[in-house]
């Protein structure tokens, strides 16, 4: 059988595990749009407001179907004996986790398309303006995203602590980037915080492309720290990369 075949095969099971397990499903999907449908219903009779969260909440749904998602996955595989037993056989390990990242990126694409469907049909956002740059900074965030969520996999000793680890992090990142409220109005030592984190240009860049059609080039250095972030991650995530559990 070939790689591709192989490949579709490992997607596949992929998507139907993910599919029976309730709590992946509904922290990838319900949660994002629960907050849309609050937020959206908070700020209905201000069409500013609903610009700011339609953004937002696809950007954090690129965070959560990747960032948050994977490091609970890779950390449950890994404590589980799973990845080395799937060491040990014949399926090539590019294969196996080639079918989990592109899991991962299926929940992105759907996420952020019932998102972007949403705020036009319900909140009255304008079809997207960019969708070049659409494209180009959700595959940027996926990357970054998706390679950091592995990265911090590797320092969660445990599944059991895997929530504090990961909720640690995501939590702080997305009201501090902006993902609520417009960041730019928000106090200078957090605006002085938010320009550090990936997040808050991935909210930029999708902003750009969905609300107010700034083109690409004005967005490159949105697009360089998501850059320099995913560099980060891509060499934590293999430099730090084990097949074996760390239980004792």
């Amino acid at each position: 059988m070939s790689d591709t075949a192989l490949l579709w095969r490992q997607y596949r099971l992929e998507r139907r595990m993910f599919w029976r397990n309730p709590s992946a499903a509904f922290f990838n999907f319900l949660l994002p749009l629960l907050f849309l449908a609050l937020f959206g219903a908070i700020f209905s009779s201000s069409q500013s407001e609903l610009d700011v969260i339609v953004p937002g909440i696809a950007s954090l749904s690129v965070m959560s179907t990747t960032f948050s998602a994977l490091a609970f996955n890779m950390t449950f595989l890994r404590e589980q004996g799973i990845l080395k037993r799937v060491r040990g056989t014949p399926l090539p390990s590019t294969i196996y986790l080639g079918g989990i990242a592109l899991s991962a990126v299926t929940n992105t694409v759907i996420q952020v398309a019932i998102i972007t469907i949403s705020g036009k049909l319900f909140f009255g956002v304008a079809w997207p303006q960019e969708w070049f740059e659409l494209i180009v900074f959700v595959a940027a965030g996926v990357i970054c995203f998706a390679s950091l969520g592995v990265a911090l996999s590797h320092f969660i000793p445990n599944f059991e602590s895997a929530p504090a680890y990961v909720n640690a992090i995501f939590l702080p990142v997305i009201f501090i980037s902006g993902v609520f409220y417009d960041s730019d109005t928000a106090p200078a030592f957090l605006l002085d915080i938010a320009q550090i984190l990936p997040l808050k240009h991935l909210i930029d860049g999708l902003s750009g492309a969905m609300v107010t059609g700034v083109g690409l080039s004005d967005n490159l250095g949105s697009l360089a720290v998501i850059g320099l972030w995913a560099a980060a991650g891509i060499a934590l995530a293999v430099r730090g990369f084990s097949w074996e559990s760390r239980r004792s």
